[in-house]
């Protein structure tokens, strides 16, 4: 099949990329940067240099592909810590750009990377972001068909807790415990969007997307152990302290209130109630596998 990337060589895109040519695909991988054409080139696939926010670049691109994938990348949305950027405005001139250009291009088979939190509009903070794209993409034509790719929480995001971990000694959250809540691998993630795409498209489909379950608790005693630090301790702070530390810090106020927010919904469960009605088979990378890169980075940090 021929197949178009979003995403260029990122935690996803690259092993997604280099899995389907592995297959056998006529793979595109879309980058806003010149020099990734060798990086892509490298692996087998084609390069097309432009900007996902240039409607005629996508359609172009997009024109005779039997299936396009999509996700939303923060690069070039600007940065969460300049509070002049409106990122639901950003998100949605995204989400509609890609509905033009898929509806000139006339694909038929998306499979869009949404997230955890994507069934609402309401009490998953910056999540909501996520919720609008599927609804402006769920206003294609029926023609369409639309896998969307609900992943909950990477496991990357735990590379976020090294400040905190070695400036306190601790996990500092504002949630905690010993309720299990589910993480993925990118590279899970990968694959499961290779199945997706090699299965018959039929209508406008959810998938959610884990790796594993496990506790805040759980998640400290496991990255304690591989970091040489058993005693590593995960420390529930207030929503308000939490969000004091996140202004103080000169982030973006919308994108901490809904962190903020986004946290809240986890504490009570809320933001799981749609993937436990829908649960998934687990990936084959546990938290495991993934402390031990989280151990090389963080030492090499020291």
């Amino acid at each position: 099949m021929n197949i178009v990337l979003t995403g260029s060589l990122g935690n996803i895109s690259k092993p997604l990329a280099i899995e389907l040519v592995q297959n056998g695909h006529s793979v595109t991988v879309i980058s806003r940067k010149e020099e990734r054409q060798k990086d892509i080139e490298a692996i087998g696939a084609k390069a097309a240099i432009g900007t996902i926010e240039d409607v005629g670049f996508l359609t172009q691109t997009f024109k005779g592909a039997d299936v396009v994938y999509l996700m939303e990348a923060w690069e070039g949305m600007g940065s969460i810590f300049d509070n002049n950027v409106d990122f639901v405005a950003a998100f949605t001139k995204i989400g509609t750009i890609y509905k033009q250009a898929i509806t000139q291009s006339g694909v038929t088979s998306i499979v869009h990377l949404s997230s955890i939190g994507a069934h609402t509009d309401k009490g998953t903070g910056s999540l909501y972001l996520h919720n609008a794209v599927e609804n402006i993409l769920k206003q294609l034509p029926e023609i369409v068909s639309i896998k969307f790719m609900r992943p909950v929480g990477f496991y990357t995001n735990i590379m976020r807790y090294i400040p905190s971990i070695k400036t306190q000694g601790a996990i500092v959250q504002t949630y905690g415990g010993d309720q299990k809540e589910p993480w993925v691998s990118p590279l899970d993630i990968a694959s499961a969007i290779v199945e997706e795409i090699e299965k018959p498209f039929d209508g406008r489909t959810v998938r959610y997307l884990a790796s594993d379950e496990v506790s805040p608790n759980e998640i400290a005693l496991i990255i304690g152990n591989a970091i040489e630090k058993p005693d590593l301790k995960w420390l529930v702070i207030s929503d308000k302290e939490m969000l004091d530390n996140m202004l103080t810090a000169g982030m973006n106020e919308w994108i901490a209130n809904g962190f903020v927010e986004m946290q809240a919904a986890q504490r009570s469960g809320t933001l799981y109630e749609d993937y436990n009605r829908n649960k998934p088979t687990m990936g084959k990378v546990k938290l495991t596998d993934f402390a031990k890169d989280f151990a090389k980075i963080y030492n090499d940090l020291n």
